[in-house]
């Protein structure tokens, strides 16, 4: 295990039982990839933000849940960043496509353990050449999905497909991705 991976379980373990400062540091240690996995979904640097608030009283209040021998603390709060900004865009019922592609600008220099594969972004070279190996539906209906937020539905009614199909799509897309990076 890595040292920055060691102290970052270290400090969860701290807001597990209520360390104030160990969330301080657990703040510091991961809220560039936070911000960026949040503001990716939302689009919206302000809403990001106020969602980022969010995902961190959800850490502070579940944080006794967290085992790191079931994974990294990184992935286990990406996975509290995404589905936070996921409800949030459900619960503003979004029915038009996002306007635009363009994002807010996120410096993030931090560099991170290549297990943390789900937000590292050492792993984004391999993801990328991954998803061009598939069937441009298959790559075409993840992005939408895993990067903008879009559920199954919505993405069958955008693509005007069969909802059976959409998932058949993101199913056969995901089992690629998995043999391509072996896992």
């Amino acid at each position: 295990m890595s040292d920055r991976r060691s102290q970052l379980v270290e400090a969860m373990t701290g807001v597990a039982a209520g360390d104030r400062a160990a969330l301080h540091t657990v703040y510091d240690m991961t809220s560039a990839k936070l911000f960026a996995t949040i503001v990716r979904i939302v689009r919206g640097r302000e809403r990001a933000e106020d969602l980022l608030q969010e995902v961190y009283v959800k850490a502070w209040r579940r944080a006794g849940r967290f085992d790191p021998a079931k994974g990294s603390p990184i992935t286990w709060l990406c996975t509290i960043a995404r589905n936070t900004a996921l409800n949030d865009l459900r619960r503003e019922s979004r029915s038009a496509e996002l306007a635009g592609d363009e994002l807010p600008e996120v410096a993030d220099e931090t560099v991170l353990p290549a297990d943390d594969w789900l937000c590292a972004s050492e792993d984004s070279a391999a993801l990328a050449r991954c998803l061009e190996e598939l069937q441009s539906d298959h790559r075409r209906s993840i992005k939408l999905a895993f990067f903008d937020g879009f559920s199954h539905s919505e993405l069958a009614n955008r693509l005007d497909v069969p909802l059976g199909t959409m998932k058949s799509w993101i199913r056969r897309g995901l089992a690629g991705l998995k043999g391509c990076l072996g896992g």
